[in-house]
């Protein structure tokens, strides 16, 4: 069954094409195999075959062939990828953005967006969002996260919320910031496995 177009831009055909369009056209030089994909957005290898075969075949993305894994990388000579990807900035870019700009921060265990942006990420329609809300867990200093919003702020030109929470009160849940976002739609975007990494973790997000 064909899933449901993306509540975040549905000009897309479903949101796993748009994802898999933002990872490899908002990172042009950066290659991805089938297996990669399937993992970062925990899909069917099948269903991720079928939505790469239609954008290679419309020129959006490029394959090769290594062994038996397929490589795949945008396809930067095809005039539609730039405004395609200018597009997907614009709706996809905070997830990507926020991963950047917020790596390395000391004593972050986690980062992750919450608010309107990640409701409509997750299929959750509404409005479109106009700020980024932003909660950094551990205990990084006030100064360099508002330092890290800022650039992003300025890339995405819209307004990037920071809170910061320790480790303990996510866990524990005794805050009531922590308990509204808990129970509502997030995305976590850094964990410490990948806290170093230029893009961003697989999406989670509460059923709440």
């Amino acid at each position: 069954m064909r899933s449901a177009a993306p509540a975040l831009l549905p000009v897309f055909r479903s949101k796993l094409q748009a994802d898999i369009l933002a990872a490899l056209l908002l990172n042009p030089e950066r290659e991805y195999s089938l297996a990669d994909l399937a993992r970062r957005f925990d899909a069917p290898l099948s269903t991720v075959h079928y939505e790469v075969k239609r954008l290679t075949e419309a020129g959006l993305l490029r394959r090769r062939n290594v062994g038996r894994s397929a490589i795949l990388q945008a396809n930067s000579s095809n005039r539609l990828v730039e405004p395609l990807a200018e597009l997907l900035f614009l709706s996809w870019g905070p997830m990507h953005v926020v991963a950047e700009e917020f790596a390395g921060l000391d004593g972050a265990e986690r980062v992750l967006v919450f608010g309107s942006w990640a409701a409509r990420y997750l299929q959750w329609h509404g409005p479109p969002p106009h700020d980024l809300d932003v909660l950094v867990v551990g205990r990084s200093g006030r100064e360099s996260v508002y330092d890290a919003a800022d650039r992003a702020e300025q890339r995405l030109a819209m307004p990037v919320n920071p809170v910061i929470r320790t480790a303990d009160a996510w866990r524990n849940a005794t805050d009531p910031l922590v308990q509204q976002i808990q129970s509502g739609p997030f995305v976590t975007v850094l964990v410490p496995d990948d806290a170093g990494s230029e893009t961003p973790a697989a999406a989670q997000a509460s059923d709440g």
